[in-house]
């Protein structure tokens, strides 16, 4: 938190948060030399708007917020780039949970991923405000930081040996448990389309699995889609469609996050984390359209495009998770355009049958500002997934309609035993530039997960 200190006795100048609606009234209170700088500015009162108040030497006083509406996580992180650098306070009072939304805020709204290009960019400090979580607000900052840092490194600096790195660091951290599984032993340990979908690339296909927590708390699995890169194999992408594919691990980053907000936190959980890590590259032994698998579950599924790779990895490391029956099984995954059609690039598409369940997520997506919208499991559109040589094919017939429907369909084939199953298709990348959100990674509904498993797991 480099932006955000947690000392009283800084001096700092305050911003001084005042209702759009009681602008008028606050300004007629103030002194006629504050009330001569307001008008000389000609400053609309709008939500979000901010004024910098000078005293009669010129130098800022103050900085006055306009507030229209409730806080949010959100709703400060423009101003460490907007206000001159220096130590600023809020001056009004907050409940806990707002004091740490602001905070986690205006951090986060420091971000920069400068691993290639330096920030010159000079941010203003927040002293922590009265009441804020401070250990909440370093957890989600690290969190956020560490799954957006990951899917911003090109895939030459990020494939499945430096996504197993990163992992141990995470496991690392808290003394959880690590086994990888690379290369021909995914064969031995019968991890087969892991192994099938990945064999063609340098670098070998693995599966990453962390364990951490009493065996007898509640079981918490997170399976996470870690394709490094897709070139879509042999039904390869255009040259466009592969300029963004450093972010196909996407879905590993955001359950590496949250599986360190749940470490970090001590949720009592048994947790597992499960990420198939691979390239779907192309060579002499990449594996082929009409290609006929025998997935880990034992169901044989035939390859209609090799583009839909991802399914293939997540479908082996769902069948294992699923073998132990764990109290709640979660999947994330950059799985489709189809979704990104559905909702956009700035919602989490939810898929679940389980109503309980979604509506939690819903409600916790909500207070955190982590947007999620439920999709339908339409088994009706089973069929679509029928092969005429195997028991189910990768990708859906029927002209691509519904196709992140279909690809939850193929998942849900291979969860039987979880008491609970939910999947995300996420974009997990910014496409455009918001307070806090610059252009690039981003991690999709984690933020709405952690608190859901805090409030059904934690003491």
């Amino acid at each position: 938190m480099p932006f955000v200190v947690a000392s009283s006795k800084i001096e700092a100048k305050p911003i001084v948060v005042v209702e759009k609606s009681d602008f008028d009234g606050w300004l007629a209170g103030q002194p006629e030399f504050h009330r001569s700088w307001v008008a000389s500015q000609d400053f609309d009162a709008e939500g979000g708007k901010t004024l910098l108040l000078p005293n009669e030497s010129g130098n800022t006083e103050a900085v006055v917020y306009i507030k229209d509406g409730d806080w949010n996580i959100w709703s400060l992180a423009d101003l460490p780039a907007r206000l001159p650098k220096g130590h600023y306070t809020i001056a009004t009072e907050l409940s806990p949970k707002d004091a740490t939304d602001l905070a986690t805020g205006w951090s986060l709204g420091t971000y920069a991923f400068d691993r290639f290009k330096t920030d010159k960019k000079k941010y203003a400090t927040l002293v922590l405000p009265e009441g804020a979580d401070e250990d909440m607000v370093a957890r989600t900052v690290k969190a956020v930081t560490l799954v957006r840092d990951l899917i911003n490194l090109p895939a030459g600096d990020l494939g499945p040996t430096a996504l197993e790195a990163a992992a141990s660091q995470v496991a690392g951290e808290f003394e959880a448990g690590q086994g990888n599984i690379v290369g021909d032993d995914l064969l031995t340990y019968h991890y087969p389309m892991v192994h099938a979908v990945g064999r063609a690339a340098a670098d070998a296909p693995r599966l990453i699995d962390i364990s951490w927590g009493d065996k007898s708390d509640p079981k918490v699995t997170l399976v996470g889609k870690g394709v490094c890169f897709d070139t879509g194999g042999l039904d390869i992408k255009s040259s466009a469609g592969m300029l963004m594919m450093k972010k196909d691990m996407g879905g590993a980053a955001t359950v590496l996050g949250l599986a360190y907000m749940i470490m970090d936190a001590n949720i009592p959980v048994r947790l597992r984390v499960l990420i198939p890590a691979v390239e779907n590259a192309i060579s002499g032994n990449a594996f082929h359209p009409g290609d006929i698998l025998t997935s880990r579950k034992g169901l044989t599924v035939e390859i209609g495009n090799t583009d839909a790779e991802g399914r293939l990895i997540l479908a082996d490391a769902l069948a294992a998770a699923d073998d132990e029956a764990p109290d709640l099984l979660i999947d994330v995954a950059t799985l489709t355009g189809a979704a990104r059609i559905a909702v956009g690039t700035e919602i989490a598409a939810t898929f679940t049958d389980d109503d309980a369940l979604f509506a939690d997520i819903a409600a916790h997506g909500e207070k955190e500002k982590d947007p999620v919208w439920r999709l339908p499991l339409w088994d009706d559109y089973r069929h679509l997934l029928d092969s005429k040589f195997a028991d189910i094919n990768n990708t859906a017939s029927g002209g691509g309609y519904g196709g992140a429907i279909t690809a939850g369909l193929f998942l849900k084939e291979f969860v039987e035993k979880a008491k609970s199953w939910v999947h995300f298709d996420i974009m997990g990348y910014n496409v455009r530039a918001r307070p806090g959100r610059p252009v690039g990674g981003e991690a999709f509904a984690m933020r709405a997960l952690f608190a859901l498993i805090r409030e059904r797991y934690g003491r």
